[in-house]
């Protein structure tokens, strides 16, 4: 398996979940990939997506090293969310900081480093995949900031491909349904969640969540040239969550 040879990545979010079932994905498959988490972590750079000084000097250190950056997967975030009205404002900045200002600047970084890089031979520059969210193409209870933030990640990357795409820079953003992430367990094993876990997993066509491989291998897919004519997209990998809704008939028809 060599869908990347030769290329550099860099992941953030790289410590846990979907961004370290991404950048082992993307190792296996000959990339040169360097991991980033705000999280300390073996092999790990140390960085706060939040702090533009920080990313532009560990974005530019991995270019000067390697001689450019081939893919970009921003799967740093955080969950979080609430009634609006009973919302404090810190929770909220603390939330929309991570998911979409860390989206913001980490492709601001790489872009400007992508420009000044020699197209490949098919003329790509690289490739921004942004991890948003099911929640930030429809809504659900609670999510509030944690919605908007993933919404505004998929408006983002749609103009990041429409801004750049001609010079050479493809940029798409994956839709993961409920993944089984420690974010995930976070947030369902807090008091009172039981049942509306079992609602969600309910919820997926499949029966099931998913996993961050399987998040992994849609990542691939977009930072490999198979991905070439690929860009502005938001590439729903949620197990049919969306797909519609299901009230018991499949059950009734012998399909459950």
């Amino acid at each position: 398996m060599s869908r990347l040879e030769g290329k550099v990545a860099i992941v953030t979010g790289g410590a846990s979940g979907i961004g370290a079932a991404t950048a082992q994905r993307f190792a296996a498959e000959g990339a040169t990939t360097v991991r980033m988490d705000v999280t300390p972590a073996d092999g790990v750079v140390a960085l706060d997506v939040r702090d533009e000084a920080a990313v532009i000097d560990a974005f530019a250190a991995v270019s000067a090293e390697h001689g450019r950056i081939d893919a970009l997967v921003n799967a740093a975030g955080v969950a979080g969310g609430g009634p609006v009205h009973s919302m404090d404002q810190t929770e909220w900045d603390r939330v929309v900081d991570i998911n979409l200002k860390g989206t913001f600047l980490t492709n601001k970084a790489v872009i400007a480093l992508m420009l000044e890089q020699e197209p490949s031979s098919i003329g790509q520059r690289g490739s921004i995949i942004n991890i948003a969210s099911i929640e930030g193409i429809e809504g659900t209870e609670g999510g509030s900031a944690y919605n908007a933030s993933k919404g505004g990640v998929v408006i983002l990357t749609k103009n990041l491909a429409l801004d750049y795409g001609r010079r050479g820079i493809r940029a798409n953003a994956i839709c993961p349904g409920f993944i089984d992430t420690p974010m995930m367990a976070a947030v369902f094993g807090m008091d009172g969640m039981d049942h509306v876990r079992k609602s969600f997993v309910d919820a997926h066509a499949l029966g099931r969540c998913g996993e961050p491989r399987e998040i992994a291998a849609a990542a691939l897919f977009l930072a490999s040239d198979d991905a070439s004519f690929v860009t502005g997209t938001a590439m729903v990998v949620d197990g049919g969550y969306t797909a519609g809704h299901q009230h018991g008939i499949a059950d009734m028809l012998g399909l459950g």
